[in-house]
């Protein structure tokens, strides 16, 4: 296993982290149930293979996921990392000091890692996360405490009309002395938080990076996204891990697992593997660019169109458009059409909402029919 520098924290991480997101299940009764005994085999497997840094939350796996991994590691704790998210519901530091509290108790430990403020945009932070006596004046004094041993976050933000990394960046100037690691999406596909990542590495944080695999569907791609890949690579997990170890401002790429087959993939890829190739990167850098030349042609992103009176954002859905259109990544696309309105990184409205007043296409450069494609996205996305 290759282990790096966790940015200016002094724990060194192996570069394969353990996502405690999609633990295996099965259904009884029409209810999904966690395998404790499969997850926990699986973990200790991870570790005894060298991995040390395990990512959970209070709700993942229908609120099991901490627990599972308490379990998991309970006997060689002090050897490995544990992270894990507040979700900031409000201003209030006593409500996020019982939050703690609760997952301290889920797994069964005195103390966690990396402890992040879970899925913040840029308005989070600045109104909830540093209001007086809130979450992070609160996170200060557990960490002398030593209930948490570093102060992190994970960012989701794609707000509109920003530049691409702008409010990332902007949250890590604010951050700065106070907050020391990272979490956010990258992968071939989503590139949009490289310059984040960089500031981030440069200033001394800890980097992880959620969905190198895309969550799975780099893994078990559509036709189109095969076509992307370097010939001489084995999988398409292979190169999508492989481009993430390839970014030097990235300390660790997070992926969930599912089953021990893809515990052991994933080990032997970080064991035996190194980043991608000059002549990869371009082979798959120029397969990229012809396709976002294609996403293009139905939308480039611009943003003229917005503000939508009624809140709709229209780059985004057509961007989950264009991942079934133009990749053929059609389930991933409907699952975060359907996170719309319902996560804190979605906070608008989906193509529904619209009510055809036509503002949009009067400053879209592209002249496109927005009205009328809107409908077809909600129609095949929802």
């Amino acid at each position: 296993m290759q282990y790096v520098e966790f940015g200016k924290t002094g724990a060194k991480v192996s570069r394969l982290g353990f996502g405690c997101m999609r633990l295996p299940s099965y259904e009884k009764d029409g209810k999904t149930i966690f395998d404790e005994d499969k997850s926990i085999a699986m973990m200790q497997r991870a570790y005894a293979a060298g991995v040390n840094y395990y990512d959970t939350a209070p709700y993942y796996c229908d609120q099991q996921s901490e627990v599972i991994l308490g379990k998991a590691v309970k006997d060689f704790r002090g050897n490995v990392y544990i992270s894990t998210k507040n979700p900031i519901q409000n201003k209030s530091g006593d409500d996020y000091e019982k939050r703690l509290e609760n997952s301290l108790k889920r797994l069964g430990t005195d103390y966690i890692d990396f402890y992040h403020f879970w899925g913040i945009s840029y308005d989070a932070f600045i109104n909830s996360v540093c209001a007086p006596d809130g979450p992070l004046d609160r996170a200060r004094k557990l960490k002398e405490q030593g209930l948490i041993k570093h102060i992190s976050f994970s960012f989701h933000d794609r707000e509109a009309g920003s530049a691409e990394g702008e409010k990332l960046i902007e949250i890590l100037k604010r951050g700065e002395g106070v907050l020391e690691s990272v979490l956010c999406q990258y992968n071939f596909l989503d590139q949009n938080k490289g310059p984040g990542l960089e500031y981030a590495h440069k200033h001394g944080l800890g980097t992880v990076v959620m969905g190198p695999v895309g969550g799975g569907r780099l893994g078990a791609p559509s036709e189109v996204i095969q076509k992307l890949l370097p010939v001489k690579s084995q999988s398409s997990a292979e190169v999508a891990l492989r481009f993430v170890f390839s970014n030097p401002n990235i300390n660790i790429a997070l992926s969930g697992m599912s089953n021990i087959e893809q515990v052991e993939e994933n080990i032997a890829i970080a064991n035996n593997t190194g980043p991608l190739s000059e002549e990869e990167l371009g082979h798959l850098s120029a397969m990229i660019s012809e396709n976002e030349r294609l996403m293009g042609l139905y939308c480039t992103g611009c943003k003229y169109c917005l503000p939508c009176p009624k809140n709709v954002n229209i780059p985004e859905i057509f961007t989950l458009m264009n991942y079934h259109r133009v990749y053929k990544l059609t389930d991933y696309a409907r699952q975060n059409y359907a996170q719309i309105g319902r996560v804190e990184w979605r906070k608008y409205e989906n193509a529904a909402a619209c009510v055809e007043c036509g503002a949009c296409e009067k400053k879209c450069p592209q002249s496109l029919p927005i009205r009328q494609q809107l409908k077809e996205t909600h129609q095949t996305l929802c």
